[in-house]
Parts: C-alpha cells; structure tokens; sequence
C-alpha cells in the first residue's frame, strides 16, 4: 500500500471523491502544515493555526497510479483559486499536496506541470512539507456517508464533484 495527503478545501468534499475511486483503500481527513501540535476542527477553522484541511489517502499503487489519484485531485478541486474553494475561504483552505519522499515530489510537481498546461488560469497549488500530519476528530472521518448526507453545504457541493469524478474518470470509478 502506499499515502498520498492532498489538500483541496473542505475534507469532507476530498474524502468524499476519494472514497469512489478503484484502488483506494481508506482515505482518512486530517490537518497539516500547521505549527500548533494536534489542532482541532475549531481551531484550524480559525485559520491562525497554518493547518490545512487535507485528506490522506491509502492506495493501492497496482490498483491506482500517483499520478492517476493526482489527475483525479486537480480535476475534482479548483485549483486556480488561492485560499479558497467555493464559499470555503482561508489558509486552511488552500490547494496543497504534501510529498513523503523525493520520488512522490516529482510525481507532484509533473501532476502540477500537467494541471497548468490544461487550465488557462494560473494553478496555485503548492507543495509543502516534509509536514505532521494530525488525524481529525472522529466526526469529521467518512463525513459524507452520514451527517453529510443531510447537511446542505454537502449536498450542494459533494455531488456535482462526485458527476466529474463519474464523468472523466469512468474506469476508475468503484461499483456501486
């Protein structure tokens, strides 16, 4: 199995893409590349804790690609907008990807290359790290699949970013 940690905005819409991909084998949210130890929910929302709202992905790298879950991040986020994803503002809100080695570090920095030469605006996605990655609280784990399916933010926002995840990427799209 191999980790990828992707920041794209809110956790609960990224886990919630993750989650239908092919190989994927458990995406948990959590918090990274912030300067508190173990921040909460409410204190990365602040956004005086450097954190972003990311997810960390386990693959399996014969099932998916790096750069197959890569293309699928840069295609289900915006990733031309600084600090922000739809009403979703602040650093804790930014789109980041957070190497584990050399080897991931290029892999991002192609996905990057590849996002920028099919987007006409600038992408603004940045790499950080090395980074300590804090799990988020428990509510906040598989958020979709239960209390996201009645909250309005969710259902305005995760089901056109799970139509673009069906659309173009049909083959790498779980059964339901």
């Amino acid at each position: 199995m191999a980790q990828a940690i992707m920041a794209g905005g809110c956790f609960w819409c990224t886990e919630a893409v993750f989650r239908d991909v092919v190989g994927v084998i458990d995406v948990e949210s959590g918090y990274i590349g912030g300067t508190s130890p173990n921040p909460t929910y409410k204190q990365v929302c602040s956004g005086t804790t450097g954190h972003a709202e990311a997810i960390r992905v386990t693959y399996d790298p014969e099932q998916l690609s790096l750069d197959d879950l890569l293309d699928i991040h840069f295609a289900t986020h915006d990733p031309t907008t600084l600090n922000r994803q739809g009403g979703d503002v602040g650093t804790q809100y930014r789109s980041a990807l957070f190497p584990t080695d050399d080897e991931q570090r290029a892999a991002m920095e192609a996905a990057i290359a590849r996002a920028q030469a099919a987007n006409p605006k600038p992408v603004v996605t940045v790499i950080e790290g090395p980074a300590e990655w804090w799990p988020a609280e428990d509510y906040h784990q598989e958020y979709w699949q239960g209390e996201g399916q009645r909250n309005p933010y969710c259902l305005a926002v995760i089901p056109p970013k799970l139509q673009k995840l069906r659309k173009s990427f049909a083959a790498k799209v779980k059964a339901d």
